[in-house]
């Protein structure tokens, strides 16, 4: 698919050319691509339901703020995140906490938000979904529009990606179900079949709500690595069977300081591999490939890969910032954590929740991290008991339960449903994975 058509006309070419689609119950994602985790979550859920449900649904993903046949100006806001989170974290910390109320909500969504209206209405009216998924924040509003205009009596759902701290703005829309990845829904959502209330029209005033985990693609369904496992992954990814290996990451955008931290480790600790994942952060791996070059083999650099889950489960410890999608990836790899950063707002919290569960260590500063490094290295039990922790602490049927309460809300149509893994079945979520990591996630607009 070109990138240039509108959303509609895309569907339309879709449902064309793709007959075994056409069989399928149609669902809207709705995403943004500020960072990585908006997209990777909606993924997840479309590969989990392919595997509880094969050949039943037909995700459709949509980014209505930054996507083909966005408006301009949300184009241009939503183009500002890389750069602000790389360079000024302070500048984006203060739009959040800014906008983070019902009243400032109320006003972007009267205004700006207003716009990405029109382009989630003509993804609906293509599509005619059995229901309306929104993957992010600032995409309710729109999502709830859609139904209203083009898809009357569908669901609207809200999974929340952030792991800790809520904005305001998750809660705004009226959707029918809003979906938390850890803890208690939020306060003023009543229990899931607790008899919501209505209004005149007969719809619900606040939207049920469930936790459910933050859910993460099928790579990451498998669990930890055995040793046996590990070093044959190290193996395959060029990596020493045996010593220690540091994973550096910074999300989507490759913020945190990584060339700061990976160059302190490469001078501190000539023995440790070491590999940097800059994601799209195309400068700062030009600028690591310089180190890399003079290291020896030590460094190795990476851009943006859907290959993490091998990575992270062949490593000894992860060392990123405090963003949900990484510590979620990382607890389902039993991979220890090292948190440098986090992003001012939305990932305050996200620390405490690891270190509350001995799942990894907060360390500030490149040489900190590299004398934190060197005690790890030499006390692997400590390494062991944070793996053990961390594994507690993921949740990798997380999709698998999203994927049943999205499917719960929908009519059985002709399609029969297949068997549904048990909920919180690890060995189950890992046959799964080992036999189809493959899986078809959802169709993307222009991606």
């Amino acid at each position: 698919m070109t990138t240039q058509r509108p959303p509609a006309a895309m569907m339309v070419a879709m449902s064309r050319t793709d007959g075994a689609a056409a069989a399928r119950v149609p669902l809207l994602f709705l995403v943004a691509d500020t960072g990585g985790g908006h997209r990777s979550a909606a993924r997840a859920v479309g590969q989990a339901l392919e595997l509880a449900h094969p050949g039943r649904f037909a995700p459709v993903l949509c980014d209505p703020l930054g996507g083909p046949g966005s408006a301009r100006p949300l184009r241009w806001v939503t183009g500002l995140y890389g750069p602000v989170v790389r360079r000024a974290p302070w500048l984006w910390g203060a739009a959040y906490h800014a906008s983070n109320s019902r009243p400032a909500v109320a006003v972007l969504r009267q205004t700006l938000l207003r716009l990405a209206d029109r382009p989630a209405a003509a993804a609906a009216a293509a599509l005619s979904p059995a229901a309306i998924v929104s993957f992010h924040p600032l995409t309710g509003p729109a999502s709830v529009a859609a139904r209203d205009r083009r898809a009357p009596g569908a669901p609207v759902i809200t999974v929340v990606t952030d792991l800790a701290t809520m904005h305001a703005a998750w809660r705004h829309a009226p959707a029918d179900l809003i979906i938390t990845p850890c803890g208690a829904p939020p306060a003023d959502a009543p229990r899931l079949g607790a008899g919501r209330s209505r209004g005149a029209a007969g719809r619900s005033r606040g939207p049920a709500g469930r936790a459910a985990g933050l859910p993460v693609t099928s790579g990451f369904w498998a669990g930890p690595a055995l040793p046996r496992e590990r070093a044959r992954l190290r193996r395959d990814l060029g990596l020493p069977e045996q010593g220690f290996v540091v994973l550096l990451a910074g999300g989507a955008e490759g913020t945190g300081g990584l060339a700061r931290r990976a160059a302190a480790i490469v001078r501190r600790h000539p023995d440790v591999a070491v590999v940097a994942v800059c994601g799209r952060n195309q400068r700062l791996r030009d600028r690591l490939d310089r180190v890399a070059a003079r290291s020896g083999g030590q460094l190795t650099t990476l851009g943006f890969t859907r290959d993490m889950a091998r990575w992270l489960r062949c490593c000894d410890v992860l060392v990123t910032k405090a963003g949900p999608g990484a510590i979620a990836e990382a607890a389902c790899c039993g991979t220890p954590l090292l948190l440098t950063s986090h992003l001012p707002g939305q990932e305050k919290g996200n620390a405490e929740v690891v270190t509350a569960a001995r799942a990894g260590r907060r360390v500030r500063g490149a040489r900190r991290l590299a004398a934190e490094i060197g005690r790890l290295r030499a006390d692997r039990a400590a390494v062991e008991a944070m793996r053990a922790a961390a594994a507690r602490l993921g949740q990798p049927a997380a999709a698998a339960d999203i994927a049943e309460l999205i499917a719960g809300l929908i009519p059985a149509g002709p399609v029969p449903a297949g068997p549904v893994p048990p909920a919180r079945s690890r060995p189950a979520m890992a046959a799964a994975a080992a036999g189809s990591a493959a899986a078809p996630g959802p169709a993307a607009l222009g991606s």
